[in-house]
């Protein structure tokens, strides 16, 4: 029997995928448990609807989340904080702060989780922050910490 998978099964297939599986598989595992579907004419084609508008919604994600990152390229953020000589800060700067003094400045949201550090900043000087937007899809962000 050919099904049409509603939910990712182990083994069989991923979530949208037409799969061909037993007939008591399917009529006695898949179907009752709401994990597949028939695969008649009319569902294949709502499924294609269905990815065709997914495909469609993703695109115009990504659209937003490049037209995102070109906007944080051109912002400046500014961090003060203390330090001692040579530069050295009393701390670190961490993607927590930096995506508070962004909130402060700027009034952008941008969640500390896609902001990319290796390590926290540690000294004085200019930085360029990539900042994962989307799949695909990093922005640079410029951050000066200054004491």
């Amino acid at each position: 029997m050919i099904v049409i998978l509603l939910k990712d099964v182990k083994g069989t297939g991923k979530t949208g995928d037409i799969v061909k599986v037993s007939d008591g598989y399917a009529r006695n595992m898949l179907i009752p448990k709401g994990m597949a579907k028939e695969a008649t004419e009319g569902n294949v084609r709502s499924l294609e609807k269905q990815k065709a508008l997914l495909a469609e919604k993703k695109a115009e994600e990504k659209a937003a989340a490049q037209a995102f990152a070109d906007q944080i390229k051109e912002l400046k953020t500014v961090i003060k904080t203390k330090g001692g000589e040579g530069g050295r800060l009393f701390g670190s700067i961490t993607s927590k702060d930096i995506s508070d003094a962004i909130k402060d400045q700027h009034q952008l949201n941008i969640d500390k989780k896609k902001i990319v550090l290796d390590a926290p900043i540690k000294n004085c000087g200019t930085y360029e922050i990539p900042v994962k937007l989307y799949t695909e899809v990093t922005g640079q962000l410029c951050v000066i910490v200054e004491i």
